[in-house]
């Protein structure tokens, strides 16, 4: 695209993917046009009870979607794809164009979550160029990383091209033979790239991150050495490192079980698309591999990251129905913990060890390497660009801040790059970069079912809840404010010296004075006709017992009222439309009138 010297300044807005690692989410915003480049997912802290996954705040993008041209993804992990099916339930996206192997994943996400139709998939290969919108043309190319079909994207904007690195290494040994393409960056770097915003994710680390490659002859001794059956788990999505796997599973004559279903989805996929290349026969079921020699067997997991739900937590916990250690059982950890992880992958392998398995993990095995490049790719990236402006990309705060010493010592001026928080507004011109303004960051968060946001407010409650436990009370009155029968009282995660009868009668009396004193509050009559404010006492008296309870338990639990109101005749007018039995909600108002006859009686 031609520059225009007169011509807006293009927008960049990181939603995700700063100052942490995963939900990687990114907007580009020329004039009236957006397109999105990856929208990905993280995983829950221990503090996000219930929590399923973590998406990046999108109210920006759904209140600008009338401006949305399209997305660009660059590969298929979960950290770069996972939240576009959560996302299209609430915009569409007019078309998403991918590698082939991340567009074939997507699409199964998108049908199991029934959005398909809000959206038109288009697959990209190397060096293909597709615009989107009238301001943008995406240049896909290939570059090396820990899952197959992976890209860097060139976007020529009307101010010059920028560079979005993606995840990446310079790997010049990679498993399925595809090369990065070095050549095309290095033209680009000679015609002149106006920013260039990179993988920040190994930064601290000095040299260059060793090639996929490097795994294979410690992988092959470790099938050597292993004289049961051997278990493997690593990333579901690492391609190449599976496909290595399966070749050493045919070289030691071992029959392969995959456990896992993101492993199993990936694994076809991969295979269907030829990324990965291997006898039908060497793939077999669980109850298949049961009747063979434990040396013939190997099992491949999901698992790695000790995620709790996972095959590899389940067998370690003794909870998987169908797969047992025993002694004599080889583990293989191929994959290093994330930050966060660390612990409860330390768990697992301490669990799976007092089963009696012998468990091979840790950097010094040479078992795993990593997809993200370091220091000497990051300095060979920016040599062969030569950006006049650079952003540093995907990684904590530490990482942003070395990848940008490190662009120093390359010859970018400081005044010529910026480190970002999610939701900075960069406006990049051809004379300056700048941060100009915020939009919304935060989170939102999914829960276990799949079906909903877990607002702020919920969260709190179940952290509440589940530091401090939960006092629920169910107390049932009648039309002239008495109490029907002793209130029940039921503690949960609550630890107290006081003995249950006591505190009940303790509680009896709280709502018996409350009724003696505040019942008029919440009644009228008029007309002949008794009308009671039932949600209104019903909130009085939780909030009482609420500051009284945790006085007298000396802790800070959830206090939750069940109020039942009794009986009303059909005849009687009332201002609800239930004649039951009723539990008044916490949150509503509800009020009942009632005949003063009625009422005697």
């Amino acid at each position: 695209m031609a520059k225009n010297e007169n011509s807006a300044a293009l927008k960049i807005i990181p939603l995700g993917g700063l100052h942490e690692i995963g939900k990687n989410t990114c907007v580009f915003e020329y004039e009236d046009e957006i397109i999105l480049l990856d929208a990905g997912l993280a995983f829950p802290t221990d503090g996000m009870h219930g929590v399923n996954i973590v998406l990046p705040d999108m109210n920006y993008v759904r209140e600008n979607r009338h401006k949305i041209k399209g997305m660009i993804v660059t590969h298929g992990h979960e950290d770069h794809i996972g939240g576009i099916a959560f996302h299209l339930k609430q915009f569409e996206i007019p078309v998403i164009y991918g590698p082939r192997l991340a567009m074939s994943m997507l699409e199964g996400k998108l049908e199991e979550a029934g959005v398909r139709d809000r959206t038109e998939l288009r697959s990209v290969m190397p060096r293909d160029m597709v615009r989107i919108g009238k301001n943008f043309l995406v240049e896909y190319i290939r570059n090396t990383h820990s899952i197959a079909d992976s890209f860097t994207v060139a976007i020529h904007t009307p101010l010059g091209i920028v560079i979005h690195t993606g995840d990446f290494k310079f790997d010049h040994t990679p498993v399925d033979g595809e090369r990065f393409d070095i050549q095309r960056l290095a033209e680009h770097g000679e015609k002149g790239v106006l920013c260039l915003l990179s993988d920040s994710t190994n930064s601290e680390t000095p040299g260059f991150t060793p090639s996929e490659r490097s795994v294979y002859p410690n992988l092959d001794r470790t099938f050597s050495q292993a004289t049961g059956r051997l278990f493997i788990t690593t990333f579901a999505s690492s391609v190449h490192r599976i496909n290595m796997i399966l070749e050493l599973a045919q070289k030691h004559n071992r029959i392969v079980s995959v456990v896992g279903r993101s492993m199993l989805n990936l694994i076809a996929h991969a295979r269907n698309l030829g990324y990965i290349k291997c006898p039908d026969n060497l793939l077999q079921p669980l109850n298949t591999i049961r009747n063979l020699p434990d040396e013939s067997v190997l099992i491949l997991t999901t698992g790695s990251q000790g995620e709790p739900m996972s095959a590899m937590t389940r067998i370690a916990n003794k909870e998987h129905p169908h797969i047992k250690i025993r002694q004599g059982d080889t583990v293989v950890f191929s994959a290093n913990p994330i930050p966060g992880n660390t612990i409860a992958v330390v768990n697992t392998i301490d669990k799976l060890m007092m089963q009696g398995a012998n468990v091979i993990y840790g950097r010094d095995k040479g078992i795993h390497v990593s997809g993200h490049g370091c220091q000497e790719d990051q300095k060979l990236m920016i040599a062969l660009t030569r950006p006049k402006f650079f952003v540093p990309f995907h990684g904590e705060h530490r990482m942003l801040v070395k990848h940008s010493q490190t662009a120093q010592s390359m010859g970018v001026p400081p005044e010529n790059m910026v480190i970002l928080n999610n939701g900075d507004v960069i406006e990049l011109t051809q004379q300056s970069i700048r941060v100009i303004g915020k939009v919304p960051s935060g989170l939102e968060l999914v829960d276990t079912s799949g079906s909903g946001m877990v607002s702020a407010k919920v969260l709190q409650e179940r952290q509440k809840m589940a530091e401090e436990g939960l006092v629920t009370v169910a107390a049932a009155i009648s039309w002239e404010g008495k109490l029907l029968a002793k209130p029940e009282i039921h503690l949960r995660g609550v630890v107290t010296s006081i003995e249950k009868p006591l505190l009940q009668k303790w509680v009896q009396q709280r709502i018996e004075e409350i009724l003696n004193l505040r019942w008029t509050e919440f009644t009228e009559s008029f007309n002949d006709k008794l009308e009671v404010d039932w949600g209104g006492l019903q909130g009085l008296i939780e909030r009482d017992l609420a500051r009284s309870l945790r006085k007298e338990l000396h802790c800070q639990p959830t206090v939750t009222l069940l109020m039942q109101i009794p009986e009303e005749n059909t005849s009687v007018k009332v201002s609800t439309s239930t004649n039951l039995t009723t539990t008044v909600p916490t949150d509503g108002r509800r009020r009942r009138t009632r005949t003063a006859a009625q009422v005697a009686s």
